[in-house]
Order: C-alpha cells, then sequence, then structure tokens
C-alpha cells in the first residue's frame, strides 16, 4: 500500500546523513590536500577553484535527486537510460577515432575523455554511465528474480552488461572496464545468481586470457606486468607508482604537514590519481587511515541502507554503488603503493577532476532518493522470492 505523496520536508528529513556527510568530508579532505600543494602542482590553485566547485555542484546535485521518486524515474525512463550509455560511450570512440581535435587522448591513452570545445574541461562519459548501467541493471535483474538461474535469463544479463563493456573495451579503458566488470558480479551475487556460474565465468576467463594477451598492446601488457614489479622498469612504467610509494614512505606516521613535503612533486599525475601519495607525504599515516576510516563507514551505511530497503532492485542500485566505490578505493590505494597496475582509477570523492567528483556525488544522490522515499511504503520490504537463495 502506498502513499499518494511525500512532502519535500519529509523527503529531506528521510536522508542518510551520514552517507551524505562521509561524501562531503572526504571531497573537503581533497580540497585540503590539493590547497597544501597548491604551489607545487602545476596550475595547483584553478585546481582547487574546480574541485571545490565540482564538489559544491556535487552536493547540491545529490540533494536535488534526493528530491525526486527514483522508482517513478526508473520504471518510465529505463530504456532511456539504456541508450544514453551506448550512446555516451560511443561518442567517447567516435570522436576520439573521427574528430581527434576535440578529444582529450593522445598518443596510447584510452579513448576515454572528450574535450567540450571553448571550455578547459574534460568529460568521462564513462564515469556518468556508471549510474545508469546500474540502475538499469538492477531493474532488470528484478525483473528475472524469480528464475534468475536459467540459462536464458543469465543470457540475456550477459547481453545487458557485455553491450556496455564491450563498448567500454574498444574505448581501451582496461581500467573502468575492471570497476563494472566488479560492479556486474556484485550485483549477480546480490541478486541470486548462483555460484556454478561464478566458477564457470572464472575458468572461461583463465581460458580466454592467453588470446586476450596476445591481442593487447605492447605499452598495455608493460602496464600490467610492471604494474606488479615496478622495479623492472624503474625509469619509465614503473616510475609512477615507485614515487608514489616513495612519497607515501617519506610521510611516515605524522606526515610532512599540509603545505610540507617534496617528493610528491616528482609524481606525474600527482594531482589526480595519485593523490591519495600526496595525502600520504603531508598526513602521514593519519590522513590516510583518516580517509579509508570514511570511506570504509560510507561503504558499510550504503550496504545497510540495502537492507533496510523494500524494493529489491533498489537494494542492488546500493550494492552497485557500493561496488563502485569499493573497486575504485581498493585499485587506487593499490596503484599508489606500487601493488597494482597504474591504469587510471580516480579515488572515489578524492582524486582531481569534475567528472569524477560529479558522477560519486550522483550515485549518492540516487541512493538518498532511495531513502527519502523509504515512507511511500507502509511496509517494509517486498517478500523475499526464494529463487533468490543461490543454488
Amino acid at each position: 500500500m502506498k502513499e499518494f505523496s511525500t512532502s519535500l520536508k519529509e523527503k529531506l528529513k528521510q536522508m542518510d546523513y551520514i552517507i551524505l556527510s562521509c561524501a562531503a568530508l572526504l571531497a573537503l579532505l581533497s580540497i585540503l590536500v590539493l590547497w597544501g600543494g597548491s604551489n607545487v602542482l602545476h596550475g595547483g590553485k584553478n585546481k582547487v577553484i574546480v574541485q571545490s566547485a565540482a564538489a559544491f555542484a556535487g552536493i547540491l546535485l545529490a540533494f536535488l535527486i534526493a528530491t525526486i521518486d527514483y522508482d517513478a524515474l526508473i520504471s518510465k525512463f529505463e530504456l532511456v537510460f539504456f541508450i544514453f550509455s551506448i550512446v555516451m560511450l560511443l561518442s567517447c570512440i567516435v570522436i576520439n577515432k573521427f574528430i581527434p581535435s576535440i578529444s582529450g587522448s593522445s598518443g596510447e591513452s584510452n579513448w576515454n575523455w572528450i574535450k567540450i570545445p571553448g571550455i578547459p574541461f574534460y568529460l568521462q562519459p564513462a564515469e556518468f554511465v556508471k549510474i545508469t548501467f546500474i540502475m538499469t541493471f538492477s531493474r532488470h535483474i528484478d525483473r528475472v528474480k524469480e528464475n534468475i538461474n536459467k540459462i536464458k535469463n543469465v543470457g540475456m544479463l550477459m547481453l545487458h552488461a557485455g553491450i556496455i563493456l564491450g563498448l567500454l573495451a574498444i574505448t581501451k579503458d582496461m581500467g573502468t572496464f575492471l570497476v563494472y566488470l566488479f560492479i556486474m558480479a556484485a550485483m549477480l551475487f546480490a541478486g541470486g545468481l548462483s555460484l556454478w556460474y561464478f566458477a564457470a565465468g572464472a575458468v572461461i576467463m583463465v581460458i580466454v586470457f592467453p588470446f586476450i594477451w596476445d591481442h593487447m598492446k605492447e605499452y598495455q601488457r608493460m602496464r600490467i606486468t610492471v604494474g606488479f614489479n615496478p622495479e623492472l622498469d624503474p625509469e619509465n612504467y614503473g616510475y609512477q607508482a615507485l614515487m608514489s610509494r616513495k612519497a607515501i614512505i617519506a610521510g611516515g606516521f605524522r606526515g610532512a604537514g599540509l603545505t610540507g613535503g617534496k617528493v610528491f612533486a616528482n609524481i606525474p599525475a600527482a594531482h589526480s590519481d595519485f593523490l591519495f601519495a600526496v595525502l600520504a607525504e603531508k598526513l602521514g599515516f593519519f590522513g590516510t587511515f583518516l580517509y579509508i576510516a570514511i570511506m570504509a563507514t560510507l561503504i558499510i551505511r550504503l550496504l545497510i541502507v540495502s537492507r533496510r530497503t523494500r524494493k529489491d532492485y533498489a537494494s542492488l542500485i546500493c550494492v552497485g554503488v557500493a561496488a563502485v566505490f569499493i573497486a575504485q578505493t581498493l585499485e587506487n590505494i593499490g596503484m599508489c603503493l606500487a601493488t597494482l597496475p597504474v591504469v587510471g582509477i580516480p579515488l572515489p570523492f578524492f582524486s582531481y577532476g569534475g567528472s569524477s567528483m560529479l558522477s560519486s556525488f550522483l550515485c549518492i544522490g540516487v541512493v538518498e532518493s532511495i531513502c527519502s522515499h523509504s515512507k511511500k511504503y507502509y511496509f517494509e520490504r517486498e517478500a523475499p522470492s526464494q529463487s533468490k537463495t543461490n543454488e
């Protein structure tokens, strides 16, 4: 049984302010670290302004989306969101291949950026497609939840995800591809897909990996090989990771201070993918622990909201958003510690970049919409189906 309307005051009251506060604190920490290194980092002051503007716009966006009924929106525009996802990723491929003048990529770079003419900003469509993919995929899983383990339903789910993953593969953005793969796996697991399918998927990946490896470009193979052992090429592919690790070690327990430190100045892209290393050198173990603790609180809270939602697909959305933050946090910190390949994954709410910041808050906004419309229903949750249990 549904209520016919919910007041704006009631919606704002039902928002999960722990989730929003964690996101805002991480963004604030990012701005402080960028400010502390603004005298060293290229264009540092401008980056502080852009990051601050993106964070402020992101918070406003989260509040705005929280007031919109996610269920009505997704139910009505599910197909539109899926088409939007395809068009956004295709635009990257077409522009980078045929209109290089407005491409944000060059040389061996991934085809994942678009330069907006007349504006000194770059757009990364794959960042915004994350939430539309999560919303449409959650609805798809929800529609087949009673028989999710039937071959036909599994095949259609793989086709749904495969279209998006295939386009990402064409853009050569291996890092984002892996994040999406993790999102898909986490949502399917939460949706009740049998573990036998996961085992079969793992076997298939092992079988096809040698074929994929043979068709990779040399720089892609080097990034993977050197990523796990940067000492193999310390002057080239391993340089970023080694300098990042050196900055983290230099920070020690207390750090050099918000305006201190000098090792981070030698890290290429220190302001974006390796800002965690800058944090470590400036604020030491305390700073890195603070980020990890806040992010862990955010993820745990997302999973708590997932358990409390009435609609199954809303629960899957929360799982998908949590999966984004888990995958990106682990991969980015692994890159900075020189233990995982450098694949260009931003640290959520922290790495410099308007696309990353806005898309992260966009994800938070959808979750807040789920929270703020929780009183729309009198019953706590739909009756769970038997088919959701792993076979």
